[in-house]
Formats: C-alpha cells, structure tokens, sequence
C-alpha cells in the first residue's frame, strides 16, 4: 500500500502514489542536472519539459480521483526520452544566447507518424532527402499505377523502417542538433499547437499533441508486420478514395463546363434577341412559336440545367475536402423553389409550343386540264431563281425564310410529291392536296389553305412549282404538297429531268423505279403507264401470282416460272449463256 501525494505540473493538478513520485521526481533531478547551472536556462527548460509531462499524465487520467502510478510514469519516460539522450554539453549556457556548440547525430531514416497518409513513409523520406512531401508522394504514385513496383516496395519499406517515437529520434529524422534549444522548441511548438486546438473546442487535446509529434505509448510493442496486417484495409480505403477523388474532379469539370457554355448561349441568344438579328432562326431548325420572347426562353433553359449542375459542383467540392463548407438550408430551398418554378413556366410555354401542331388538316384543288391526248405532253418542276439561290432543284424537307416579291418574309419549301395516275375519264386534270398542321383541326385547315402553290400549262408543257411558300409563324408545321396528274388513256408524256426527285411512288407496267423515270417518254395504257423508250437496264418486271417471276437489270434476264406450287423452273440469261434450272435437273 502506498501513499498518495497531491502535485502540480504545469499549471495541472495530479493525484500520484508514493513510488511514482519518486521516479518523476529523480527523473527530472537527472535532466537539472544534465544542464548547465544557468538558472536562465535551466529553469525555462525544466517548466517546459514539466509542462509537457503534465500535457502526457493528463491524457492518461479519465477520472480526476485516478491516481498516477509507476507504469504511467515510465510510458512518459519513454516518450519524453532519458536524459542520457538529449548528450547535453556542460557548456551549453555559458553566454546568454545559449551557446551554439552541441552534438549533433546524423540524419536517419524514420518513418514520420505524425505527417503520414498510410504508414508515414514518404514524410519520413522528405525530411531525409529534405524535399516537400507532396514531391514523394507523387512519385509513390508514379511507380504504383505507372510501373506496378510501388505497391511491393512501399510495404516492405512500412515493416522495415522504424517509426520515429521520441524526441530524440524526431530531431534525428530532421537531421537537427539534438540539444536542449531544439527540445525546447520542439516542446513550446506542440504546446501552442495544443493551446490552438483547445481554444477551438478540442476535447482531446493532449492525446492530439501526443500523436502529432509521438506514437502511442503500445506503438513500439507491436511489430512492423502487425503493424502492417492492422492497416491493410487502410490500403483499400486510400484506393476508394482516390477513385471518389476522381469522380469529384470529374463531377467539378463537368459541372463548370456546362454551367460556363449555358451561360454563353444564353447572353447569345439573348443579345441576338435583343438586336432583332434573326440569322440563327432564318439558318436552323431553332423556332419559338410559344409565346414568350426569345431571352427569356434563354434564360428559363439556363435556370433549369445550371442549377442542378451547381449541386453536382458542390457535391464534387464535398468529395474532394470534407472541409468545404455546405450550401446553407435557406439557399437550398431557395434554388429548388426557383427551379420548380422554371420548370412549371417551361412546361406550360413547351405545351403551348406542342400545341399549336397537335392536329392535322388538308386543303384539295381540283383543276381540268384542256390538253389533246394525241400530242406529246412535256411535264417540267420549275423554281423561281429570284426567291431561291439553289444551284439544283430538288425535293427537300428542310425550308428557309425568304423575300417575296411584295417584300414580305415567307417559308420557301421544296416538300413536293408528284405522282401520276391514270384518269377515271376522258379528261385530264390536277388535284393539288395540301397538308399543315395546328392548335385545331380548323386551324390545321386554314393554315393550309394559306400555303401558296402554281402550275401552268402552256401549249404542250405541263410547268409545275418544284416549291411552295406559307407563313413564317408555320415553319414548324410539317408542312407539304402532295400533286396528282391524271392523265387518260393513250396520253404521252415526257418527264424532264428536273422531275427526278419529286416523282412519288408512280405506278407503272414495268415496275421503273421512281429516280429511273425521268427523261423518259411513257404512255398511259389499259395497263397502266408504260415506258416507250426505257432500255431493259432500267426494266424491273416481277408477278405477284407465284406462278411467273421475270426480272430484266443490267445482269441480263431472269424468269422463273412455278405451276401451283409444286416444280420449279428458272431461265437465266447472261453474257455467258442460257442456263435453265428445274427442281429436278439443270440444263
């Protein structure tokens, strides 16, 4: 049983037995000693180390009735270090500037556990190789994932290198002079250090300071490999961290990217908006028929994508340092009420857009045509050269705005479908059948009324509009023409070239492809229209009765021929002869 004795180390009151007290007390009579007789000197030095005993006994008690015993007082032995350590010279504080002479040891390599990110490795190569820390690390990097080595050599090297525990292998590991100025400094450093965090509410101070310049007490019990299994895992949490790290970065790229070109598009548009140049809506597909002006639509688009990409930033800050601060309550709501907001307004003003081409309607002129079916009727598609700059006329389904001819800005289009029919009469006549698109089927109608399409016949020409002009507000209305020439029986025509594009699923005898029929003479039969002067290249004749099958093309012929189903028989003919094929043999 011993007795208990009351101290106070550094302003810190302790309850402490009879034999501890006696070792703390011949321990810090061994350091006055090791010291100069300088009472300047000595006396600061001695508060100091007081001080920091007393910072390591009070981590250690967990109730203010605990009593320091011998064991506590040799863990703090061992962490402050034995005097013998310090290898003080006895001059030391001969002058008052503290002397500059002392011993000093050689740099070693420790491991630096108070700057580690694994095991305290690349610190520990920084101070010896005395370059910034963040330079070794990217090395390790470099040979891990670069080269593949560093994922061997870095654990070997975690076993094998000793941690830096006391002070003196602290100053050691610096490549310090091991002297009681640089202890001094050392301990008033980690003290202010210590003071800082209790200022800001750290409850753990001590246990902070412990471990930001020692290892706890146990640390050099333990092995460098059980050391190493305990912080394994630690190796895959460093690899998920890395990979969230990446994804941060990524999410922080995509989301100023984004922010960045929404906020250029809309000043564009916004500024072309505001001075009336209307360049991008004559020359895309880009049209507003909702309603609302063309830098508010901007602006509404901008609100509704960069606000989510702000709190994809945000998120990616939060990954990359949990230090960053989060985006206060208020500012939240605030942002995702305004962005419901927009989205209501877009919704409403989108529906708006979509209605006005929700419904379908037509406009049918039927036209006679007085023409003697004994003359040969020439049927061309004709442009206006003053409405369009187009080099070639085609059918297209894209439209451009332009100037008519009374000054006013329409829609020119070449959505034209030609097709010819035979006529039920003794007559031949054009039915034009124009489609459009709006709010209401009689909006649909009126719209489509309003479209603007001629032909002409002069003498023995059939000259057809190859365009159409509309409104401007119905751009996007799907707007086309389909034309209809009836032609009655044994009437030629001769279809010209400029025809190519816009003839429409023409039926005729022969089975010519659409694009094959211009510049070519046809005549309408009981048959149906039929090519007068079409080589066979361009000749395609196929019966859908399964019984007879002819194909002419530019192979040469191929008939096959099938009676109820049962044998067949096929007769090729090519530049290398007849050759007849049945299901029983080939000749």
């Amino acid at each position: 049983m011993n007795k208990t004795i009351n101290i106070n180390l550094g302003g810190i009151f302790f309850h402490i037995d009879e034999v501890a007290y006696q070792k703390l007390k011949g321990y810090l009579d061994a350091i006055r000693r090791s010291l100069s007789d300088d009472p300047k000197g000595r006396d600061e030095i001695i508060t100091d180390i007081e001080t920091r005993i007393g910072e390591l006994l009070s981590a250690k008690v967990k109730d203010v009735r605990q009593v320091i015993n011998e064991q506590d007082i040799d863990e703090v032995i061992e962490v402050m270090g034995k005097p013998e350590d310090y290898m003080v010279d006895e001059e030391i504080f001969n002058d008052d500037a503290y002397g500059s002479y002392s011993s000093q040891r050689r740099k070693k390599l420790y491991r630096d556990g108070s700057d580690k990110f694994l095991g305290g490795v690349s610190s520990g190569m920084a101070h010896y190789l005395n370059i910034d820390v963040i330079w070794i690390r990217l090395a390790w990097l470099v040979a891990a994932f670069g080269f593949g080595f560093g994922f061997i050599l870095y654990p070997l090297l975690w076993i094998l290198l000793p941690e830096a525990n006391t002070t003196a292998e602290k100053l050691e590991m610096e490549g310090a002079e091991v002297n009681i100025s640089n202890i001094e400094k050392k301990i008033r450093d980690e003290i202010s250090e210590a003071s800082t965090r209790v200022k800001y509410g750290i409850d753990e101070v001590s246990e902070k300071v412990k471990n930001a310049d020692y290892k706890k007490y146990g640390a050099r019990a333990k092995s460098g490999s059980q050391d190493f299994v305990d912080t394994l895992g630690k190796i895959f949490v460093t690899i998920f961290m890395i990979i969230g790290k990446f994804i941060g970065v990524l999410l922080i790229v995509l989301a100023v990217l984004t922010i960045l070109g929404m906020l250029i598009g809309m000043f564009t548009l916004g500024s072309l908006d505001f001075m009336h140049d209307d360049w991008l809506f004559r020359n895309s597909v880009i049209y507003n028929n909702s309603g609302l002006p063309v830098w508010v639509l901007s602006a509404l688009i901008f609100v509704l994508v960069a606000i989510p990409f702000f709190f994809l930033f945000s998120l990616g800050l939060r990954i990359l340092s949990n230090n960053t601060k989060s985006i206060g309550k208020t500012t939240k709501l605030s942002l995702l009420g305004v962005w419901i907001v927009a989205l209501l307004i877009a919704i409403f003003f989108g529906t708006r857009q979509f209605m006005n081409s929700a419904y379908d309607g037509s406009v049918i002129n039927t036209q006679e045509l007085i023409y003697s079916p004994s003359d040969t009727l020439e049927i061309k598609m004709v442009d206006n050269k003053d409405l369009s700059n187009r080099r070639e006329l085609k059918r297209s389904w894209r439209s451009e705005i332009i100037i008519d001819n009374n000054n006013q800005e329409k829609i020119y289009s070449n959505n034209i479908r030609f097709n010819i029919l035979p006529s039920d009469n003794e007559t031949m006549y054009v039915k034009v059948r124009k489609l459009s698109q709006g709010k209401s089927r009689k909006d649909a109608r009126d719209n489509a009324d309003l479209i603007e399409y001629e032909y002409e016949l002069s003498e023995d020409e059939l000259r057809i509009n190859g365009y159409f002009l509309a409104q401007l507000n119905n751009r996007f209305s799907e707007q086309r023409i389909y034309v209809d020439l009836y032609l009655p029986e044994n009437q030629v025509v001769f279809l010209d070239h400029s025809t190519r594009t816009f003839l429409y699923d023409v039926d005729n005898a022969q089975n010519i492809y659409d694009n094959d029929m211009a510049k070519h003479y046809f005549k309408m039969t009981r048959e149906g229209f039929y090519c007068l002067d079409c080589s066979e290249g361009i000749i395609n004749i196929e019966n859908n009765n399964d019984s007879f099958n002819m194909k002419i093309d530019e192979e040469g012929v191929r008939i096959e021929i099938q009676e109820d189903g049962k044998e067949k028989s096929e007769v090729k003919i090519d530049a290398s002869g007849v050759v007849v094929r049945s299901t029983k043999d080939t000749i």
